[in-house]
């Protein structure tokens, strides 16, 4: 069998079932209950919309950590009942930075890797909303270079010691933990080898968090400084050494589900609102509307089907990258092609808030191919799983 064979099967066409699908309109009666009056440039923000108290509520609603066991807290459910959750929210808007990190890999990491006792203490707080979590990947000099981790953590009589400094960490100034990829042994040429994760409470002594204020204002990414951090032997998550094992794993999360799709799409919606008020009825809107449509109907097609790898207990790391790359892609187009066509019919009037939602996702866009991996690094995953490389 051919790689690309392997790849049209392992993205065959599958179905939602019925009871997952029946949380659907259970979570869109909380969604209108809980943000019945956001505003459109408001719910733009929904990835960057920290919301503690939202999260909570989330939570105390059983919408957290629904693919976790019950004795967890969690739903007991698969993977495809988060996929129908997390669908429901982004396409509302529904600020879900604050529980998302946690939600989304830090929970099926702490399951997979941690000891029992991490799994009875974190896991019931995630599911509660009651602990937020970002990750510590990136690296000042390193690019999307992961595997040259310089952060490093030593043995000491008791526990570790933690110097070194994180980049790009995505809500670190509102967090409680962080689940951090560093150095344990050998240097950051040894790459792969000699790499563990440690879950650090970001109130310890020795730690900096720094803010970075982005094009439009907000400031989600933070810089983070260890110096001298004292950690306990309990930080350590996993094996000592299988730290790059492990964070594959966990990526394989990162880079699958709905939330590499629905980015812009709150935009989408307006837009056609939009036009529909505007009495328009020519060709080349009917065209763009058909161009989104078959767009996202097939790139959801494809999200479902990475979400049945997951449930099959499969980490599908090479189609997550495919789903995330080309998903990605269609987020950063839609706003040009929006803004285009606003520019396209001067003589129609646009709302205040809808301008404003342009704008912003005009300015955030280039950052949706850095999340989460970038577009080189994910088409040389990409190559490698068809075999080209």
């Amino acid at each position: 069998m051919s790689a690309v064979t392997a790849l049209f099967e392992s993205l065959a066409p599958t179905s939602i079932s019925a009871p997952d699908e029946d949380l659907r309109a259970k979570i869109r009666t909380f969604i209108t209950e809980a943000m019945p009056f956001a505003a459109l440039d408001r719910r733009a923000r929904s990835w960057q919309g920290f919301d503690a108290a939202f999260s909570r509520r989330l939570g105390e609603a059983g919408f957290l950590g629904l693919t976790l066991p019950p004795r967890y807290g969690g739903g007991g459910y698969g993977p495809f009942a988060r996929f129908v959750v997390v669908e429901e929210l982004l396409q509302a808007g529904a600020p879900v930075a604050a529980h998302w990190i946690a939600d989304r890999q830090s929970a099926p990491l702490i399951l997979n890797y941690g000891d029992e006792a991490q799994r009875e203490f974190y896991l019931p707080r995630i599911c509660a909303g009651q602990a937020f979590f970002c990750i510590g990947m990136s690296e000042p000099g390193s690019g999307s270079d992961l595997a040259s981790v310089r952060t490093r953590a030593e043995r000491m009589a008791r526990g570790w010691r933690l110097n070194g400094q994180k980049i790009w960490t995505t809500n670190a100034a509102q967090s409680d933990y962080m689940i951090a990829l560093v150095r344990t042994s050998g240097t950051a040429g040894d790459r792969q080898q000699g790499l563990s994760q440690f879950i650090i409470d970001l109130k310890t002594p020795g730690i900096v968090i720094r803010p970075i204020v982005d094009l439009t204002g907000d400031a989600h990414f933070a810089e983070v400084f260890f110096d001298n951090v004292e950690l306990g032997d309990d930080a350590l998550i996993g094996t000592e050494g299988e730290g790059w094992k492990q964070v594959t794993a966990e990526l394989a999360f990162e880079r699958s589900g709905p939330e590499r799709i629905y980015s812009s799409i709150v935009l989408a919606d307006a837009w056609i609102a939009h036009v529909a008020r505007a009495g328009r009825n020519d060709r080349a809107t009917s065209a763009l509307v058909g161009r989104l449509t078959a767009e996202i109907a097939t790139l959801r097609t494809m999200s479902i089907a990475v979400t049945a790898l997951l449930a099959q207990g499969q980490s599908p790391v090479f189609e997550a990258s495919l789903v995330k790359d080309l998903g990605t892609s269609f987020e950063q187009a839609l706003p040009a092609w929006i803004g285009d066509d606003l520019a396209a019919h001067p003589e129609e009037s646009v709302a205040p808030e809808f301008h404003r939602t342009v704008a912003y996702l005009s300015q955030i866009a280039p950052s949706f191919s850095l999340r989460g991996g970038t577009r080189e690094i994910l088409r040389g995953i990409i190559a490698r799983g068809l075999g080209l490389r």
